[in-house]
Order: C-alpha cells, then sequence, then structure tokens
C-alpha cells in the first residue's frame, strides 16, 4: 500500500510569531486538502493524515515550488493573509501540498528542510 502526506511549506524571510506561523499551516493544511482527489483524501485519512511542515527562504522559492507541484498534477493551495495582524493584507505566507501519494510529493519537496 502506498503512503500518503501532505507538505506545507512556509516562508523564513517572514518571521511569523509562533501563534500565527501555526494558524497559517493550519490554513494551507485544510485549503490544500480540498483540492486533493476523493481517493487521495481518503487514503491519506485512513493513514493518519501525514502532514510534513517544510521552509523555503523567499517567496520566490515558493512560487517556484507551486510551480513545480503543478507540473507534477499535485493538488496546491497558496495562503494569503488578510493582514489584520502581523504582516500586510495579501501577504502570501505558506502553501499546501497534497495529500498525495508520497513520491509524488517528494519529487518536488526532497531537497526542502524541516521546520
Amino acid at each position: 500500500m502506498s503512503e500518503y502526506k501532505q507538505c506545507i511549506i512556509t516562508r523564513e524571510d517572514l518571521k511569523l510569531s509562533k501563534g500565527k506561523f501555526a494558524v497559517q499551516v493550519a490554513h494551507a493544511a485544510v485549503s490544500a486538502s480540498e483540492w486533493a482527489s476523493k481517493n487521495d483524501y481518503e487514503k491519506w485519512k485512513e493513514g493518519g493524515q501525514k502532514k510534513v511542515v517544510l521552509k523555503v527562504p523567499t517567496l520566490k522559492a515558493l512560487f517556484e515550488l507551486k510551480e513545480k507541484a503543478r507540473r507534477e498534477g499535485l493538488p496546491t493551495a497558496l495562503i494569503q493573509d488578510a493582514g489584520l495582524t502581523e504582516v500586510v493584507p495579501g501577504t502570501v505566507t505558506v502553501l499546501g501540498i497534497g495529500p498525495a501519494k508520497a513520491e509524488l510529493i517528494d519529487r518536488v519537496t526532497r531537497d526542502l528542510k524541516l521546520v
């Protein structure tokens, strides 16, 4: 049986507080899962909803990763903050990829470091 997972990629350059960081990661997890195929979503849930939080240095790197994931046919969700607290409205904070087969996500994220 294949392993399924979801990756949430964060921007190091934003220096968000722990609370804001956690909320942005949660937004990405929920939003990206809504784009997954029904089969992938169900397999991911059955397998414990594995999530991995990774980091990139800049917004540019985040956009490049989103494009790479799109080319692989992976579900993605870019999260833009409302800007009510720590960042200006519309700031792209995180990217959710998956849930999908781990081997497909790894093609896109294997070189990234854990948060």
